[in-house]
């Protein structure tokens, strides 16, 4: 928490364009100084992350942190593996500029401005590209992180694509995983599917009839630790369980998994006003959802455009103002 800290404050006082270091101004609070005493007194030797140098000229903030975005690694050296492996150094910075880039302050000029200059450094080496590769997955493509977000995955994905020194195999990752996260995005037609009711009948999403043009899509899978807590936490919703009688909100829940026999055996506990299928499992087999972790909750309106992709259960009930 304090190598957080005194990361963010270090950022902050180079795009104020202020000192976090020596000579500090007296009115500074008491607590800054101490969290860098602190620091001083306990890492006098440990190694900080080389942000660039802005220039003197560029006096205000939103010039500097233009700047910033823009040079961010300039100063890190990618060739040192040593480097590379130190968490505190590459990890965070990492983190940092992500932050930075998704703290809604910056334009998606300069957002992909900066990932292009981050890729055209890690494209160079080896082992930096694949140290950088994973860091992308883990907190932008990773739906349990805290940064988790597709559309500056997006972005790196595009500039990756583009690359002459990425091999064949690794772009044909990336391309997959790009068509698939383009899909079902917010006001587009969500991706149609068959899905079979317990009685064995067949219909499609786009015939699902939506009460009050809302439909909560939830992909699911009964076996899945994590997705029964979330389940349980819609289950005892009395908001949502009123909304579904009152025709509000039709909740569609479909299984995708390969178990039928664990699928039927869970009927019982879904509410008896909830439409539940299974597409045996033919979205998993082309592609037409990014099922990266279960539940995957989709709000979509009558015409099944996508009103919320992939959201957490707070946001679609934030969404349908309950």
């Amino acid at each position: 928490m304090k190598t957080h800290l005194y990361y963010y404050i270090a950022i902050v006082c180079i795009i104020l364009g202020t000192s976090c270091t020596s000579g500090q101004k007296q009115h500074a609070t008491e607590e800054h100084t101490s969290i860098q005493k602190e620091n001083v007194a306990t890492q006098p030797d440990k190694a900080q992350f080389p942000f660039p140098d802005i220039p003197v000229m560029l006096t205000e903030p939103e010039e500097r942190r233009e700047f910033l975005l823009a040079h961010y690694w300039d100063n890190f050296n990618f060739s040192d593996t040593t480097l590379l492996n130190n968490r505190d150094i590459t990890e965070q910075g990492f983190v940092n500029h992500i932050s930075l880039l998704a703290d809604g302050e910056s334009s998606s000029q300069e957002i992909t401005k900066s990932l292009d200059a981050l890729c055209s450094h890690i494209e160079q080496q080896r082992e930096a590209c694949k140290t950088f590769m994973h860091l992308f997955d883990e907190y932008l493509y990773n739906p349990n992180s805290p940064l988790y977000n597709e559309a500056l995955y997006l972005v790196y994905l595009n500039r990756m694509l583009q690359s002459k020194t990425i091999d064949d195999a690794t772009k044909s990752t990336l391309a997959f995983k790009q068509k698939l996260i383009s899909r079902n995005q917010p006001g587009t037609l969500a991706s149609d599917f068959t899905y079979y009711l317990p009685n064995g009948q067949a219909s499609k999403l786009h015939q699902t009839p939506a009460s009050n043009n809302r439909l909560l899509l939830i992909f699911y899978d009964p076996e899945c630790p994590s997705c029964h807590e979330i389940m349980q936490d819609m289950l005892h919703d009395q908001t949502l369980a009123d909304a579904v009688t009152d025709g509000k909100l039709t909740v569609l829940a479909i299984y995708t998994e390969g178990n039928p026999e664990a699928w039927r055996s869970d009927l019982s506990n879904l509410p008896a006003n909830w439409m539940v299928g299974t597409d045996r499992e033919a979205i998993k087999l082309n592609a037409l959802y990014d099922l990266k972790a279960m539940p995957s909750l989709y709000l979509l309106d009558g015409n099944k455009k996508v009103i919320l992709k992939d959201a957490p259960y707070a946001r679609i009930r934030a969404a349908l103002h309950f």
